[in-house]
C-alpha cells in the first residue's frame, strides 16, 4: 500500500526524551514501508546551526538518516523554532528542505503544506519576529557567534516567546481565515495541511472560487503524537500514545 506520513511541532528538547524515542519508533516502523516523510516544521525546540553537535540533536539526524537508507524519502519545512536548519542538516538526515508553501500532488490530490506560522497574520510580534529571523543577514551575524552563546541567546528567546504568549488573546495566536482562504485559491488547492497552533482538527474552507477545502491541522507532541496519513483514499489525521 502506498502512503505518505505527515508530521510536525514534535519541539524535540534532550529534557523530554521520550519524543525522540517515539519519533525512533515511528521512523523505525515506516521507514522502506512508506513513500514518504514529510517533517512540518518545529522539529526542535530550539535550532542555533547546522554546525551544533549536542548528543541529543546528533540522535535524532542519525534516525533520519537510516529512515532515509530504506528508501522512503524525506521532506523539512523549517519551523519559527528550526528556521536556521540548513544545507548540512540536509546531506546529514539525507532529507530535502522545502520551502513555506510547496505544493504536492499526493496520489492524485494537490495539497499545500506549510509550517503555518506564516497565516498567523494577526500576531503582528510573530510576524516582526519571522521577518528578522529569515532575514539572511541576520542568520549569518548570528551563525557567527560561539556555540555556547547561541545557546544561551535561544534560551533567552524562548522563554521571552513563553510570557508574550501568555499575555496575547487566544484568536491573534490562530490562523487568519482570509489568509487560509488566500493561499488555498493561489496555489488552487482544496487542501491544506499545516501545524503551529498545536490545534489539531479539520477545518472546511469554503472557497470563492466554488466547493469547500478543507484545512488539516496536525497537533503538537506531548502526551500524545500527532500525523496525517495520505494515500488513495484521501487524508486522515491521527494521534498516538507517546509513553513516558
Amino acid at each position: 500500500m502506498s502512503y505518505s506520513l505527515f508530521i510536525s511541532d514534535l519541539h524535540l528538547d534532550s529534557e523530554r526524551p521520550e519524543h525522540l524515542a517515539a519519533l525512533e519508533q515511528l521512523l523505525d516502523n515506516h521507514g522502506g514501508r512508506c513513500d514518504a516523510l514529510y517533517v512540518l516544521g518545529d522539529l526542535f525546540e530550539a535550532w542555533i546551526g547546522d554546525d551544533d553537535d549536542a548528543p541529543f540533536n546528533r540522535q535524532a539526524i542519525a534516525a533520519f538518516r537510516t529512515f532515509r537508507n530504506t528508501g522512503s524519502r524525506l521532506y523539512f519545512i523549517r519551523g519559527n523554532r528550526d528556521f536556521m536548519l540548513g544545507e548540512r542538516f540536509e546531506a546529514d538526515t539525507g532529507g530535502t528542505l522545502l520551502p513555506e508553501g510547496t505544493t504536492e500532488d499526493l496520489y492524485g490530490r494537490r495539497v499545500l503544506l506549510m509550517h503555518g506560522d506564516s497565516l498567523c497574520t494577526e500576531d503582528q510580534a510573530h510576524m516582526d519576529f519571522r521577518r528578522q529571523v529569515l532575514d539572511p543577514a541576520w542568520q549569518k551575524q548570528m551563525l557567527a557567534k560561539p556555540l555556547e552563546e547561541r545557546r544561551m541567546m535561544a534560551k533567552m528567546l524562548r522563554m521571552k516567546s513563553m510570557q508574550n504568549n501568555e499575555n496575547k488573546p487566544e484568536n491573534i495566536m490562530d490562523v487568519t481565515p482570509d489568509e487560509v482562504v488566500r493561499v488555498m485559491e493561489d496555489a488552487g488547492v482544496r487542501d491544506l495541511i499545516h501545524g503551529h497552533t498545536h490545534r489539531p482538527a479539520v477545518h472546511n474552507v469554503p472557497l470563492p472560487s466554488g466547493g469547500v477545502g478543507k484545512r488539516w491541522v496536525l497537533g503538537d507532541w506531548g502526551r500524545l503524537g500527532w500525523w496525517i496519513v495520505a494515500d488513495r483514499e484521501g487524508l486522515k489525521l491521527e494521534s498516538f500514545e507517546i509513553g513516558e
